[in-house]
């Protein structure tokens, strides 16, 4: 038999299955079946997010996570701030990283708590009144989300990584064209 002969013999065979082309592939691209979703509600649950970011950039993304915790799990939500971002906090950089503290003011005016690590601000050269007033100055950044995971707080390590269009890195033909 020919090439050609055998695909058009394969082509209705996999019809006569019941099998579409694009089933075949689906098969193909899929061996371990298909996701499950699981959208239920969760208790009341108080949070305390470790931020330690190099770039105070980092700080936009910490507000996405902070954001989308919040509102599901109900509870108190405290970020620990004890990196070099604390420098976006200080009231002499506030034209610097004025997007990023409205931000940060936002979800102060919405119920989060603004801790930050004495040490840290110390080693940087700062003092504990440099900062916006939404900010409170602790003793030590490690200890605190000790203390607040002694208090019931769950712990979050909030690391600086997006996944907005994650997808497309792989399937950039997926994304759909403005």
């Amino acid at each position: 038999m020919r090439k050609s002969a055998i695909a058009a013999a394969l082509f209705v065979t996999i019809i006569a299955l019941g099998l579409s082309p694009a089933a075949m592939a689906q098969e193909e691209l899929s061996p371990y079946g298909s996701s499950k979703s699981n959208m239920h509600d969760y208790p009341t649950i108080n949070a305390v997010f470790d931020a330690n970011y190099e770039d105070p950039k980092s700080l936009n993304i910490l507000y996405n996570f902070v954001k989308n915790t919040m509102k599901p799990l109900k509870g108190k939500m405290v970020v620990v701030s004890h990196g070099p971002e604390l420098r976006a906090f200080a009231k002499e950089n506030y034209l610097k990283y004025q997007g990023t503290m409205d931000k940060m003011k936002e979800l102060a005016d919405a119920g989060v708590e603004f801790r930050m690590c004495s040490n840290a601000v110390r080693a940087a050269g700062f003092k504990n009144d440099d900062f916006h007033g939404f900010v409170t100055v602790v003793p030590a950044g490690f200890p605190e989300i000790a203390f607040l995971q002694s208090q019931g707080y769950k712990y979050i390590n909030p690391l600086p990584y997006g996944v907005r269009d994650v997808r497309y890195i792989d399937h950039p033909d997926l994304k759909k064209k403005d």
